[in-house]
């Protein structure tokens, strides 16, 4: 399985601002919306940074309540790691698994087309050892007959 088909069970829009998006703002979109992480984009749409609720937890520890009056650009993770559609499931989850970190944007083109969390790759990862559990099982009883 690769992030495409990750990415075609999931809703098209990936949660994006810009560098001078508030650190409360983007703390109340990430509540809102239910997602760990905004990408953070150029006007052109390339991938510029990611916050993350970690990375709000941290500035929050580091400077206080304060921080949430900071921009994006104060506490993003500039080094973002990206993937493409057609990275297997398998590297993308060693990637996040040894990077200690939870959300993968998915850049094509250089431009912005989905983003992957660790909860979306493990899902998927446990639909494809079920399904593959099932052929076995299948493959077996059929030999037995």
């Amino acid at each position: 399985m690769n992030v495409a088909a990750i990415l075609k069970s999931k809703c098209g829009a990936v949660m994006t601002a810009g560098r001078d998006t508030r650190i409360e703002t983007i703390a109340g979109l990430l509540v809102k919306h239910r997602i760990g992480a905004i990408v953070i984009v150029s006007a052109e749409g390339k991938v510029e940074g990611i916050v993350s609720e970690r990375d709000i937890v941290k500035a929050i520890a580091a400077r206080g309540s304060m921080c949430l009056d900071e921009t994006a650009d104060a506490i993003m993770t500039r080094e973002v790691v990206t993937c493409e559609p057609d990275e297997r499931l398998d590297r993308l989850m060693s990637t996040m698994t040894t990077g200690r970190f939870r959300h993968v944007p998915v850049v094509q083109g250089g431009q912005l087309t989905g983003i992957v969390s660790i909860g979306d790759a493990v899902k998927h990862h446990i639909a494809e050892v079920e399904q593959e559990a099932s052929a076995l099982k299948t493959y077996v009883l059929a030999g037995q007959g």
